[in-house]
């Protein structure tokens, strides 16, 4: 069963004084942190390099603390897009604030004209865990619609699988206790469409969460 575990602003009618997040990690099986708006560069000690690229604070604020109570537990904890950069910056890493302005030569990993349809290659990291929930596969191709990405790595934070022509990260595993897992692309939308005879099916990464979830309640 999903529920939505909603952020809590100071200026809100809930107090985060009335709020125990370790009471979510000790019901909740397991923690997605999903896509969604630039994390604040103050989150990783920057300054925004545009007020475009401000962020949310607040959500940045919440989320770390939700990532460090589930990980004290020992739940696992899976990051897609906004939610695999929170990990690496829950960790102590860094972002780059846009890609295309700190990248040189990097490819579109963002169009907001085709949104979820930009499609890309990824290269697996040889020995890592997406390599081995995927034998049979090196390579595959992902959706892509995020402008920032990880630049320095967080404590004890592995690459799983760089975009295949600029060598962005695209997936990172926390070599640490605990399972976290994140990844740029938001395969939900790939799971609703084909739009590709070579797109990655992400059956193996939620199933591999399930199983760690399941493996945490017993």
């Amino acid at each position: 069963m999903a529920v939505m575990v909603s952020a809590v602003a100071s200026e809100g009618l809930i107090k985060r004084s009335e709020l125990d997040l370790s009471a979510y990690a000790e019901l909740l099986d397991g923690l997605v942190l999903q896509g969604g708006a630039d994390l604040a560069p103050e989150s990783y000690g920057e300054t925004p390099l545009s007020p475009d690229w401000a962020g949310d604070r607040i959500r940045d604020r919440y989320g770390i603390d939700l990532f460090n109570a589930f990980v004290q537990v020992g739940k696992p904890v899976i990051g897609i897009c906004r939610g695999c950069q929170l990990i690496n910056v829950a960790l102590g890493g860094t972002l780059y604030q846009d890609i295309s302005t700190q990248i040189g030569g990097s490819e579109v990993h963002a169009d907001r004209a085709l949104y979820d349809r930009v499609l890309h290659d990824i290269d697996f990291v040889e020995g890592s865990g997406l390599a081995r929930l995927y034998p049979d596969r090196r390579h595959t191709q992902v959706n892509s619609i995020h402008h920032q990405a990880i630049k320095d790595l967080g404590k004890d934070v592995i690459i799983e699988a760089h975009s295949a022509r600029d060598g962005i990260v695209e997936s990172i595993r926390w070599d640490g206790p605990s399972y976290a897992f994140g990844m740029q692309w938001p395969t939900e939308f790939l799971a609703e469409r084909q739009y590709s005879d070579c797109q990655m099916d992400g059956s193996p990464i939620l199933n591999g969460f399930l199983d760690q979830a399941r493996h945490a309640r017993s």
